[in-house]
């Protein structure tokens, strides 16, 4: 009979349970484990200490069961089994000992005050069955996020163990006798499918992510060669009828900031392209810079009255902080957006505002000398983002946090390049981003082979070429170091020189031959593993922003290559002339 009264209330701790492990909030503390989370996670498992006090069975002195949906308070001479330790040794895993000392103590301290001031060894036995509980689950575990089934079923056994050697110490063996076998069941099972529970969530949250990342990196390869071109009607077309192709929304389409520029699927026969933007839904995207999501056709506001489209997230396109168009996903009939269409659609619209941003660039950049600067400096090279994008597609398949992370400071990447396509000069703050970036990424292509240190002692405010520290670093990478796999070490030096910085980065790799050495930045050199394009490029605007007297320096020996140049201080961004130019 017990066990079967303990079953109940097992059922009733494992709904709780799943409600918590579906809320984001609290998947959210159980990973991060920072100061706060863990006051978080101590009041939600204290809540939930207190409803297994309250919910128990109580045990009369003859041994007899006394069923009643709330306990407040039992007699002195009574006892009560309940899922109070089960609830401990489940915080403490999830939590960690302080954690589950603290639920603990909060379930021992209910448990005395409910027996009417009996049972204070309560207090203690709680408190320490969280504390080992979490101790032994920290150090079993090892670098995954929770001990296994088996360590669980270990931990829950020895944390009842703990707590019935207090009862029987303090309120006899025969009581003892009587809950020892259904309080070890009920604990071990009931921790186990909680973790199960947990682990099962956070799984499948994880493959779902590392699938979006996977869906959004194959529609930025197939789109990038349209949105290069920009937000026309052409390109609109292409780009809206591979998201379709690739995703189950019924209606894709693209607008710039007063036309549908295109509408594939649903709705295209009013939704025309060429024609003013039609929804208050895209119209009030568009006017405010936020991303918004309609749950029925009211909140689309399509003027049609026969439009079949029924539910829609739309999303901002953004150059430099500016909403330059709306990219827009429906669906038709009872289908709603959920967190997968919402999260697929932000990404996308994210890197879709890069790719645009970049075209813009590209084409504003060749008109005029000043344009010529820029050109140079919104140039990526394409073997590096295919590389990166073969990188993050590999580790989607073994380690979904380094294809975030990694998609992240490809992000980074594109974000930093665009600030210096668009301007003349840029922070040292915001260049040491880039280069960040840009290492990182090569970092995780390959392990262990580059080590990138500064050794600045300016201000990180200054302004400088955008690409001035990359490009060298990133020629370091390709050139310096042959085949060598290891011990392959970059710094980057800047420096006051009274009236101006000296920026210089330095390598260990094998120098530069004597034969080119004089032609590098002054012309293109014809080499197996490049041309020097990026170095002329560079060479060029910094003659063009600042005169010669800042042309970059080669000095190369066999334990390595400096690079180096000097800017002027007191120099202003925008600026057509500079006081140092003799160009």
């Amino acid at each position: 009979m017990l066990m079967i009264l303990l079953f109940q209330r097992l059922g009733i701790i494992m709904i709780l349970a799943f409600l918590l492990v579906n809320n984001s909030y609290f998947r959210q503390l159980i990973v991060e484990r920072s100061k706060r989370e863990k006051i978080a996670l101590m009041i939600i498992f204290g809540i939930f200490v207190i409803i297994s006090n309250m919910t128990g069975i109580e045990i009369r002195g003859d041994r007899s069961l006394v069923e009643r949906p709330i306990l407040t308070s039992i007699s002195h001479s009574d006892s009560l089994a309940n899922t109070r330790t089960l609830v401990i040794t489940t915080a403490s895993l999830v939590g960690g000992p302080l954690v589950g000392t603290m639920v603990g103590f909060i379930g021992g301290i209910h448990r005395f005050l409910q027996g009417n001031f009996s049972g204070a060894f309560y207090i203690i036995s709680s408190s320490l069955v969280g504390y080992l509980s979490g101790r032994i689950g920290d150090y079993l575990r090892g670098k995954r996020l929770y001990p296994s089934t088996a360590q669980v079923i270990f931990i829950s056994l020895l944390a009842e163990s703990i707590q019935m050697l207090f009862v029987g110490v303090f309120t006899g063996w025969d009581l003892v006798k009587l809950i020892v076998i259904p309080m070890m069941l009920l604990n071990c099972l009931g921790s186990t499918l909680f973790l199960a529970i947990l682990k099962t969530y956070l799984s499948n949250e994880q493959q779902l992510r590392a699938v979006q990342t996977r869906d959004v990196l194959d529609l930025t390869r197939q789109t990038l060669p349209y949105l290069r071109q920009g937000l026309s009607q052409q390109s609109a077309a292409k780009v809206c009828t591979i998201i379709k192709a690739h995703t189950n929304f019924d209606a894709v389409g693209l607008t710039d900031r007063t036309n549908v520029l295109a509408h594939i699927g649903i709705g295209q026969d009013h939704h025309i392209s060429g024609q003013p933007v039609k929804t208050d839904l895209s119209k009030s995207v568009i006017l405010s810079g936020e991303s918004q999501i309609a749950l029925d056709k009211s909140s689309i506001s399509c003027p049609d009255k026969n439009c079949l489209l029924n539910s829609a997230i739309v999303v901002p396109l953004k150059i430099n902080a500016k909403t330059v168009g709306a990219l827009k996903m429906y669906f038709a009939g009872d289908k709603q957006i959920t967190e997968v269409e919402e999260n697929l659609a932000l990404g996308l619209a994210q890197i879709f505002s890069g790719q645009l941003a970049i075209g813009i660039a590209e084409e504003q950049n060749k008109l005029a000398s000043i344009a010529e600067i820029k050109a140079l400096q919104a140039q990526i090279n394409p073997h590096f983002f295919f590389n990166a994008i073969n990188t993050i597609s590999a580790l989607i398949r073994i380690d979904a946090s380094k294809a975030r992370y990694a998609l992240m400071q490809l992000s980074t990447f594109f974000r930093t390049s665009l600030q210096g396509g668009q301007d003349r000069e840029v922070t040292l703050e915001q260049e040491k981003s880039h280069v960040d970036a840009y290492m990182n990424i090569e970092k995780l292509r390959f392990p262990d082979k580059y080590q990138l240190d500064y050794d600045i002692t300016v201000p990180e405010s200054i302004t400088l070429p955008p690409f001035g520290l990359q490009v060298l670093v990133e020629n370091a990478v390709r050139h310096a170091f042959k085949d060598r796999k290891t011990d392959n070490r970059i710094l980057i030096t800047i420096t006051d020189e009274q009236n101006s910085y000296k920026i210089a980065v330095k390598d260990n790799g094998t120098g530069i031959s004597s034969a080119i050495i004089d032609k590098l930045g002054q012309e293109i050199v014809a080499e197996s593993t490049g041309s020097g394009t990026a170095l002329v490029n560079l060479n060029n605007r910094l003659t063009l922003l600042y005169g010669s007297i800042s042309r970059l320096h080669f000095d190369s020996g066999p334990e390595g290559t400096i690079v180096w140049y000097t800017i002027p201080k007191h120099t202003t961004i925008g600026d057509d002339k500079h006081e140092n130019s003799d160009s």
